[in-house]
């Protein structure tokens, strides 16, 4: 495991938190989305939590961090001044734990995917770690789930993620108006956690069938409003 120096010792200001470079793909930018929004808008987690995409994680001051294309981390929250250098990425010292889950989304054969990023999400301690590969780049299936036993990564046979009490899901359909293969979120039923859209939709679905109802009460002489 990674040993990290005392916290007073650090200076912020030698890290980069940012470095305006454009790092990723239209197709991985709208996954890394349908793995974030879900979590803050529909999940009923009863604790607090980070979930994020595309921001650095530092897990030792000496070395070089990386750049998961999604983390989830239980327990945690982001600070209330997120302009502080302390508080732009995730340090793992200063969240007191490495994340929970990580995402890496393959886009080619140099993101290092199956190798050095496994590696080092090993070393300190990530519990859960999911490798996507649509295009079957490093793959030959399009999803792989690593669970971390006794310090070492050990394939799952199954996506439910007991740590974190969520599942993961291949899903073909249409999200921001792309119809692909998309990995979601589930429930232990894998029912889809929904994005904001789907709840709009089904929201104006239940208010269009309340309208109909009310209409057909009046029609009989009825006050909806005494009923619903």
């Amino acid at each position: 495991m990674v040993t990290i120096p005392h916290v007073d010792e650090i200076d912020y200001e030698q890290f980069i938190t940012e470095d305006d470079t454009p790092v990723d793909n239209l197709f991985s930018d709208q996954q890394q989305r349908l793995l974030v929004e879900p979590l803050h808008t529909s999940w009923n987690c009863p604790q607090p939590f980070l979930a994020c995409a595309n921001v650095g994680l530092y897990f030792h001051p000496e070395r070089p961090p990386v750049v998961p294309d999604m983390l989830l981390s239980l327990g945690v929250k982001a600070a209330k001044d997120l302009r502080a250098k302390k508080n732009r990425v995730y340090f793992t010292w200063v969240f007191g734990k490495a994340p929970d889950v990580v995402v890496e989304v393959v886009s080619n054969r140099e993101g290092g995917e199956i190798d050095r990023k496994l590696q080092i999400y090993e070393e300190i301690g990530v519990s859960d770690y999911v490798i996507f590969d649509p295009d079957h780049e490093i793959l030959d299936t399009d999803l792989r789930v690593y669970e971390l036993r006794d310090g070492k990564y050990v394939q799952k046979q199954t996506y439910w993620l007991e740590k974190v009490e969520l599942g993961l899901l291949l899903w073909e359909g249409e999200y921001e108006q792309q119809h692909a293969l998309w990995l979601r979120w589930c429930d232990q039923e894998r029912k889809p956690i929904s994005i904001a859209m789907e709840q709009r939709i089904r929201a104006d679905q239940e208010r269009k069938i309340n309208e109909k109802l009310s209409a057909k009460l009046r029609a009989l002489g009825v006050d909806p409003n005494t009923i619903l």
